[in-house]
């Protein structure tokens, strides 16, 4: 599992916590991520590791999440997602086919279908693909009427893209891909290691239009939230923690309020999301925008248009804040 990124995308969330650890509705995402993987027979899962490592070691002093058996390999520095998959691969002695997950996706892909995919073609490697609108930010990936994969782009202007479905970052290979990966140096798996494999015709795909989010930007780590209080992830999930605090006369609305989070009287909080222990404000307004841990919206103020609160910010009471992302730098 490559766990190892800075989560750039998801600042200031991400400024002292990694992104998997976040939570979505009442539990780490990693948690979400591993527990799929633990319904599909998967009993053990290496964290591929590079950003502050000690968060996921704290977290599971036991070495267990969701029902699997974690183990970790602790990049000495950044390696690209080919370079962490030989890394982790070579800290556990991998010898048989193996699954490689990103960290950040949620989906409800059939992994099991993926593997006999896999095993039908004798592939080298199979990768899960599934649609999106806009592919220009994804790996698109052609396929023949087999499923081998034709040719493997990297971020294609969207006028340029030749399909919209994109790989989903996940894979099932075969140990000889981490001898096609060059040691000691960092290695991108989507534009070195599997173009070379569809050159050498032993990549397939699987087309798959399962729920699928990749969660690693504030638009995406919002809406995975909504999704399972929606119940677009099976049973609906509750919205509001048990915990929590909501004043009678507040509107609390198509919204996630987590643990210890307080949202004062005549306040209003509409399509968002309330991290740990966060307080409301009396009169406040937060409407589609995330409040990280501890975080304060004083009262009278107002947060629109996916403002963004990292951990312990305070907005001073009858401020205004649209689009905002506080702190901008590490604090």
């Amino acid at each position: 599992m490559l766990v190892g990124g800075f989560g750039t995308r998801l600042r200031p969330l991400t400024w002292h916590t990694p992104k998997q650890m976040l939570p979505v509705v009442d539990r780490p995402m990693l948690e979400r991520v591993v527990s799929e993987l633990g319904q599909h027979g998967v009993t053990d899962a290496i964290l591929s590791l590079g950003f502050k490592p000690d968060a996921f070691l704290a977290a599971y002093p036991d070495d267990r999440c969701g029902g699997v058996r974690l183990h970790y390999a602790v990049e000495p520095e950044p390696l690209d997602t080919a370079g962490a998959v030989r890394f982790a691969a070579e800290a556990v002695g991998m010898d048989s086919t193996f699954i490689v997950v990103n960290g950040d996706v949620l989906t409800d892909l059939d992994i099991t279908a993926l593997w006999r995919l896999h095993r039908d073609k004798r592939a080298e490697g199979t990768i899960a693909l599934t649609p999106v609108e806009d592919p220009s930010r994804y790996g698109v990936v052609p396929i023949d009427d087999d499923g081998r994969v034709e040719a493997f782009i990297e971020k294609p202007r969207r006028e340029d893209a030749p399909s919209n479905w994109i790989n989903a970052g996940t894979y099932v290979l075969e140990p000889s891909v981490i001898e096609r990966i060059p040691p000691g140096r960092r290695v991108s798996i989507e534009r070195e290691t599997f173009p070379a494999m569809v050159a050498d015709g032993t990549l397939y795909a699987l087309h798959s239009e399962a729920y699928w989010v990749d969660a690693g930007t504030a638009e995406t780590y919002l809406q995975v939230q909504l999704d399972y209080v929606d119940g677009h992830r099976g049973v609906r999930e509750p919205a509001i923690d048990a915990s929590a605090c909501v004043a009678a006369d507040a509107v609390v609305e198509h919204s996630v309020v987590m643990a210890g989070a307080q949202v004062g009287a005549g306040a209003t909080v509409r399509d968002s999301a309330l991290l740990p222990g966060v307080r409301v404000d009396a009169g406040a307004v937060v409407e589609r925008s995330v409040c990280g841990p501890r975080s304060v919206v004083g009262a009278g103020a107002t947060l629109r248009d996916l403002t963004v609160l990292g951990e312990d910010v305070a907005v001073p009471a009858g401020a205004e804040l649209w689009g905002a992302r506080i702190p901008d730098e590490e604090p």
